[in-house]
């Protein structure tokens, strides 16, 4: 029931806390942050919004790995090692026990969001000394808005890298199509634009891949949409609508891909 997973939760931030995987990608996701800074340095007209855009990008690099990784930890380990039989032994039902661990692993995200955000924060209130730019990168409510973006792009990651964790019998399979899934989803929207606009006048491109990728959208959620930078770095705000529809979208594709791992997962047979 409702306890069970609760349960299950702890048990998943306890163990995260404890993995090797969270201390290496943790110290990445610092010196990623540290690189932004330095970035600053490159730009001298626009130290700040250099040192934002190259730490938002590192946030998201090392967000889903967080996510990639604390699955496969937390649930894909488990289910290689037969350890999940001892979980499955107490009274803890299936779907119980995967939206727990599921769910852990978006406090996990969450913590590590707020840390790296928090530091990225800082590296820009400091970069660029007391020079000031020609307009200024805005680091209250609409920065964090953007870490809060970042951490819903890891999530559905989460969930699609879950899913393959819940029918794979292969360890490293959940991580290596996760970041797949990451990279794709991303770039997506970034390539439908292209073709959108013509493909530089390429019309054989457009017209070859173009319908392919039309299906393809809608199977793979276009993760761009959640990338809402522009707000913090270049003072842009954006429409209730385009936030809304990103987080309808992230929402959708969580909540089907956690029906698909729940189904999945309780039809395995792990004898």
């Amino acid at each position: 029931g409702a306890l069970d997973a609760v349960l299950e939760v702890l048990r998943a931030l306890r163990s995260g806390f404890r993995s090797r995987a969270v201390l290496l990608i943790l110290v990445l996701g610092t010196l990623l942050v540290g690189v932004a800074f330095l970035a600053a340095s490159f730009s001298p007209r626009q130290p700040k919004t250099v040192t934002m855009d190259v730490g938002f990008s590192g946030i998201r690099f090392s967000l889903v790995l967080f996510a990639v990784f604390w699955v496969q930890e937390l649930v894909g380990r488990e289910v290689e090692r037969r350890t999940v039989l001892y979980a499955l032994a107490y009274p803890v039902g299936r779907a119980a026990y995967l939206l727990g661990r599921f769910f852990g692993v978006l406090g996990l995200l969450a913590v590590a969001a707020v840390v790296l955000g928090g530091l990225l924060w800082l590296s820009v209130i400091v970069s660029g000394g007391q020079y000031v730019q020609g307009y200024t990168v805005q680091t209250g409510w609409p920065y964090w808005l953007a870490i809060g973006g970042l951490w819903t792009d890891a999530v559905v990651v989460a969930a699609f890298s879950l899913w393959i964790a819940s029918l794979s019998t292969v360890q490293m399979l959940p991580v290596a199509l996760g970041a797949l899934f990451a990279v794709a989803g991303k770039s997506l929207g970034a390539v439908l634009d292209y073709l959108e606009r013509g493909a530089d006048g390429d019309q054989e491109l457009a017209g070859r891949y173009g319908p392919l990728l039309q299906i393809i959208q809608y199977l793979l959620p276009d993760l761009s949409r959640l990338d809402w930078r522009v707000w913090p770095m270049y003072g842009i705000p954006l429409s209730e609508g385009a936030v809304a529809y990103g987080l309808l979208l992230a929402e959708g594709y969580v909540t089907i891909l956690l029906a698909m791992a729940v189904m999945t997962f309780s039809r395995r047979e792990f004898f």
